[in-house]
């Protein structure tokens, strides 16, 4: 397993992950990635429009290695 970090951002906010997790393979990747934007969009006072966000994984080295946006909306119904 690796550590990897998931910051949530809409291109001008960030929200970062300082901690990281222990991810298994691409797959472990998305689903992380889906847990953090979900939490993100439950979090006290996250009135915000999360169309735009995302969480951008990246590996301690600091290399971006998955990208996976939020589903807010419509698309979070047909999921």
């Amino acid at each position: 397993m690796t550590r990897y970090r998931f910051h949530c951002t809409n291109g001008s906010e960030c929200i970062l992950d300082a901690e990281g997790a222990l991810v298994r393979g691409p797959a472990g990747l998305a689903r992380r990635a889906r847990q953090v934007a979900e939490a993100a969009m439950r979090s006290p006072g996250a009135d915000a429009d999360w169309a735009e966000w995302r969480v951008s994984v990246h590996d301690l080295t600091g290399r971006r290695v998955w990208v996976e946006p939020f589903v807010t909306g419509q698309a979070a119904l047909a999921a």
